[in-house]
């Protein structure tokens, strides 16, 4: 079990809905109990809240589902919000059964609130019921916010067009309202034909610039966004769309005193396998979301977190490298299961590669690492040695970077249990690892040099 990530015990982490207030996030997620896999039994929302995400108070379950005969038979992703008075939840309602009985399986619905604890069903689902045109079984993940410009409410949610679900249709549709109680549906909000279903929208403004959020799993199965100056549009694509590869998905951001968190979950991999699939759920890891100067977006450990190791142990500035061959260095023989790492790293010119391993087993040199290619502008996750060929099954577990010789890139490694995280100005990428074979911690280079320096490591935390 994870020590610092969050993760119910005996339940795997879904979909959240976050909410603020005050100092403290309220995370509204599905609690799966893979009985007997992913969406065996089904759930409504629980509740867990933090202020330093370190620390999580478990609240039990906050909107309980409704019968296997009620629409929300699942409740299914959603948001809060508070409006006209009250606290709002917006939710998917979904029925396996019921497309069997001629019945959309899902459905928007709503619940009221007075104190963000205690939820009241009002039922009132035909508001919201899939429209003419579109896949009454992909209707969901409703997103609500404030346009002060128009003073009225808009509400997103992920949708797609009839047809075969192959079919590329994936589409951010939008509705409007003035008191959040009669919507009016003002179809497609942003319909670029690039994915076959769009999930956990989500829409924010930073300064000038809004920011559109959705999960898609027919390209890079994972989160990507978009930016504009309007809410009309056009949504542009940054360089890197993206926060963090596959293996961190369906995230939603909320802001809160200045502070604003993506709340995504790293998924588990069948049977613990590291050559097998990612499947739906897992653990709770948050990430800072930052502005740049040029309007695109990247990520940060929030300070609580990273402030909650203590004890941080420096290690000396070092220099490796030899023209022409690969160099290693351990920085640490002993790591265990819960660690922060930190350094800064310069490559010179010639470098191929360079990188960070873990978990590695000194005499063999089996290890898990992050492989930064200088010449592709990239980093990933693998196995070393890929052998037997593969080791692990790592698509989509890698970013782009711009690597530049001379320049100083800040690293940042946090390991708890069988997630690993790593952060690199601003870019992150999360993994999963389930083999032990070693427990050191090495940096390493191919045909250059790389100098280390502010090098530190530590073990424990402070609650």
């Amino acid at each position: 079990m994870t020590k610092l990530y969050y993760q119910f015990p005996k339940t795997w982490f879904g979909d959240c809905m976050p909410f603020g207030k005050d100092d403290k996030f309220f995370l509204f997620h599905q609690r799966d109990n893979r009985k007997p896999g992913p969406f065996g039994e089904p759930f409504g929302w629980d509740l867990a809240t933090t202020s330093d995400f370190v620390n999580y108070e478990d609240c039990g379950v906050a909107i309980p589902r409704g019968t296997d005969e009620e629409q929300d038979q699942f409740i299914f992703a959603g948001s809060v919000f508070e409006g006209e008075g009250q606290y709002h939840a917006f939710y998917t309602g979904y029925n396996r059964d019921y497309p069997q009985q001629g019945k959309a399986s899902q459905v928007l619905m709503h619940a009221v609130s007075d104190d963000l604890y205690h939820w009241t069903k009002t039922q009132e689902a035909l508001t919201f019921y899939p429209q003419d045109g579109y896949d009454p079984d992909d209707w969901r993940d409703p997103w609500v916010i404030r346009d002060e410009e128009k003073d009225e409410y808009l509400l997103i949610l992920g949708a797609r067009k009839k047809g075969p679900k192959t079919q590329q249709t994936g589409r951010t549709v939008k509705f409007v309202s003035k008191d959040l109680k009669n919507w009016e549906f003002q179809g497609d909000f942003w319909a670029p034909d690039l994915y076959t279903m769009h999930e956990m929208p989500d829409l924010f403004k930073i300064g000038d610039w809004w920011y559109h959020i959705v999960t898609e799993y027919s390209d890079r199965s994972k989160m990507i966004y978009r930016m504009s100056k309007s809410l009309e549009g056009p949504w542009i694509a940054p360089q890197d769309d993206a926060f963090d590869g596959r293996a961190y998905y369906a995230g939603r951001t909320f802001a809160l005193n200045g502070q604003r968190i993506l709340f995504g979950w790293v998924p588990t991999k069948e049977e613990c396998d590291d050559k097998k699939n990612f499947e739906w759920a897992g653990t709770f890891v948050a990430h800072e979301v930052c502005q740049r100067a040029d309007g695109t977006l990247g990520v940060k450990i929030p300070d609580t977190v990273w402030n909650a190791f203590c004890n941080r142990r420096l290690i000396s500035d070092f220099t490796i490298g030899e023209m022409g061959k690969k160099c290693e260095k351990i920085v640490e023989n002993v790591c265990k299961d819960l660690y922060s790492f930190e350094a800064d790293v310069c490559f010179s010119e010639g470098t191929r590669t360079f990188g960070i391993r873990v978990k590695e087993n000194e005499e063999n040199q089996q290890a898990y690492q992050y492989m930064f290619h200088v010449a592709e502008n990239r980093y990933v996750f693998e196995k070393n040695p890929n052998w037997p060929w593969f080791d692990c099954m790592n698509i989509g577990l890698e970013r782009p970077i711009t690597l530049t010789a001379g320049t100083s890139y800040h690293v940042q490694l946090i390991v708890d249990d069988t997630i690993s995280t790593l952060y690199v100005n601003g870019v992150a990428l999360n993994a999963r690892m389930y083999t032990q074979p070693g427990d050191a911690l090495s940096l390493f280079v191919t045909g250059g040099k790389l100098e280390v320096s502010n090098c530190s490591i530590a073990h424990d935390i402070k609650k």
